[in-house]
């Protein structure tokens, strides 16, 4: 009879990062003593590996979104790990867990990653397929997945027979972890892509992910190179993660009939707007949210799917910033909020 395999128990405590005040990057504060947390009917405890960090995290951490109420927060969206334990009212013998067991690599958009373990239900897990490292699959979910809802859900881009045919497009941030997903999903569909970016280093990296024409930021003139570059037809979809710098700008590129989709804030909330200001070129205006696009298994799976696709055919390639020590996680913020990376940014357990 083969031996029982002995199970390595669980620590009393874990590494986590708390948010006890709202603030700036130096409220983060790194524990080695956090409890874990206790599964719920339904849950699954993952032992993070690799934790994404998205500019989400800064919101919540500044307080532009949540309640003070909240605090103490142990903030994070998604994470990649392995699988330690399963609750006991879940019925392992069904067809969907088939490829779920101890050990297994995953990857998921939850709440509260940033730390050493994570316990949410059973259904938000993803297996990693064997073609994708653990590294790719946490650098690419959350911002992979919303580019991929933004462009076909939001902006309406579908595929075009040619890039004639396809529609004028920009995308602000290009270099950033979103913005390079959105460009990279903008070519596969055939879309005339015009990313923006501050500085020469960072228009290189966005004309090689497959932007037709770069803006830098910092040194052109955006709404007269727009001009130029469209023959005055102006931008049919703007993909704006920047929010209030930006905003007014939009409205003087965006074509007649053209949408405006604003998915971000990273220089601040856009301020309240007169919608008569969208009469002028009959102007549609978003402010999406990825989980109101993958809100049911099947949308999940949907877009998870082509997500992995696209990763495994090299048509959507993930650049990784640098992985920083969950200890660093303050310096990581600092240098997302202050325009030093490109790509994704990841912590690391």
């Amino acid at each position: 009879m083969a031996p029982i395999p002995k199970t390595t128990p669980l620590p009393k405590s874990m590494s986590a990062v708390l948010i006890p005040k709202h603030g700036d990057a130096s409220v983060l504060q790194y524990t080695i003593s956090q409890p874990l947390p206790t599964l719920q009917e339904s849950q699954v405890l993952i032992k993070n590996t690799l934790i994404g960090i998205n500019y989400i995290d800064t919101y919540f951490r500044t307080g532009l979104y949540g309640s003070p109420d909240a605090l103490p927060l142990i903030t994070g969206k998604e994470a990649a790990g392995e699988i330690i334990s399963f609750h006991p009212s879940i019925d392992r013998s069904l067809p969907q867990y088939a490829n779920l067991k101890e050990g297994t690599r995953v990857v998921y958009l939850g709440e509260h990653t940033y730390a050493e373990y994570t316990a949410l239900p059973i259904d938000k897990l993803v297996p990693i397929p064997d073609e994708i490292s653990t590294e790719k699959a946490a650098a690419s979910l959350l911002q992979g997945l919303t580019a991929l809802t933004l462009v076909k859900e939001a902006g309406g881009v579908q595929k075009e027979l040619g890039l004639s045919q396809g529609k004028w497009t920009l995308v602000h941030a290009a270099a950033g972890g979103t913005g390079s997903n959105i460009v990279q999903v903008l070519k596969v569909l055939g879309a005339k892509v015009i990313g923006t970016a501050g500085g020469p280093e960072k228009c290189e990296l966005v004309k090689s992910l497959g932007a037709q024409w770069v803006i830098d930021s910092k040194s052109e003139d955006l709404v007269e190179r727009v001009k130029e570059i469209t023959g005055g037809h102006g931008v049919d979809v703007i993909f704006d993660g920047v929010g209030k710098a930006t905003f007014d700008n939009d409205l003087e590129m965006v074509a007649r009939k053209g949408t405006i989709v604003v998915f971000g804030n990273a220089s601040g909330p856009v301020d309240p707007v007169n919608i008569l200001r969208l009469g002028a070129k009959n102007v549609k205006l978003l402010r999406p949210v990825l989980f109101g696009y993958i809100a049911t298994k099947e949308e999940r799976d949907q877009y998870t799917t082509e997500l992995f696709d696209l990763l495994k055919t090299g048509r959507l390639t993930v650049k990784i910033h640098e992985i920083y020590p969950l200890k660093d996680v303050a310096r990581a913020h600092e240098d997302l909020e202050g325009r030093k990376t490109t790509g994704k940014l990841l912590l690391k357990v």
